[in-house]
């Protein structure tokens, strides 16, 4: 049998340097890795499925776009590997509907939100005037378990026809309508923010959610600007998804509160800032792939010590 410490699911074309990356950073601690790819897939199943190939480590960034790769993941999940993201935490946290509930019940605050069922389930809909009036113009609509890219997300809605609409692109889905936020302005940028969550770390960075650009957040801004709600609140939404590595988006009302505007991203755009002007802060995306390498180093540490 051949053991591999980390194997890498991808299939997004901007992942290489992502997966390279975290590659370097494995390779330094002497874990050997091997890439899945749409292309040697079957091939991996197959010899998953024999007993010939195994791996300490895995890590999805497929499944979420091509379910050809889920037999691989169900093959994996099993004790002996350290899954990153395991898939059944993943179903759940994705799930706008459900963690909207699940953070109004842990004190986290989110914009003023209503819920619809799939239109599959009920083509009429029914809101009040009085809640359509806090929605406010333009609104937000969201689908609850499509993701990916702002796939689905309407954010210049205004009316219920607008909804019906939206509602038929993805029938079999639930979707949230949610009031637009409007952030304060702090040292002239926008009080909105990226906060990644990795293996309980919290980083943040500044990210404009219209121009999509990032900046990183440095110890004295976030200190002088009284950020420090950004980390407990990216703490409760780890302790809630249970998830080793995702983020979320937050924004800062005004008022000073903090809203959890995006929910809960499980597969984060690791692009270079250094490549693409709307990628990710290059330290960072490096200290993302050192505590990815490490997390696994852990885990193999533990497997041997366990057969000493």
């Amino acid at each position: 049998m051949h053991t591999f410490g980390l194997a890498i699911a991808w299939e997004w074309e901007f992942d290489e340097d992502f997966v390279r990356g975290i590659e370097h950073e494995c390779h330094k601690r002497n874990l050997s890795t091997y890439q899945v790819t749409p292309h040697n897939l079957q091939d991996v199943i197959c010899r998953v499925e024999r007993g010939d190939l195994a791996f300490h480590g895995f890590y999805d960034r497929a499944s979420d776009v091509d379910e050809s790769f889920l037999p691989l993941v169900k093959l994996l999940d099993r004790e002996s590997v350290r899954v990153i993201n395991p898939h059944h935490r993943v179903v759940h946290a994705i799930d706008k509907a459900t963690m909207h509930l699940e953070f109004l019940t842990h004190g986290l605050h989110v914009p003023y939100t209503i819920i619809l069922s799939p239109h599959s389930v009920a083509r009429e809909i029914h809101i009040a005037p009085e809640e359509l009036g806090h929605l406010g113009k333009p609104f937000v609509i969201k689908p609850a378990n499509t993701t990916g890219g702002g796939t689905g997300v309407v954010l210049d809605a205004t009316t219920v026809n607008d909804v019906l609409k939206a509602r038929k692109l993805h029938p079999e889905d639930k979707y949230l309508l949610q009031e637009f936020i409007h952030p304060r302005v702090l040292d002239g940028k926008r009080a909105w923010f990226r906060v990644y969550s990795v293996f309980g770390e919290s980083i943040l960075c500044w990210w404009d959610d219209q121009t999509h650009e990032y900046t990183e957040m440095t110890g004295d801004k976030e200190q002088r600007f009284g950020l420090a709600g950004l980390r407990e609140a990216i703490q409760t939404i780890y302790a809630i998804s249970k998830l080793d590595f995702f983020s979320s988006e937050i924004a800062q009302e005004k008022s000073g509160e903090f809203i959890i505007v995006d929910y809960v991203n499980e597969i984060c755009d690791m692009r270079l800032k250094s490549k693409y002007s709307n990628g990710a802060p290059d330290a960072i995306v490096q200290h993302i792939e050192q505590l990815i390498a490490q997390e696994i180093e852990r885990h193999v540490a533990k497997l041997q010590e366990a057969k000493a």
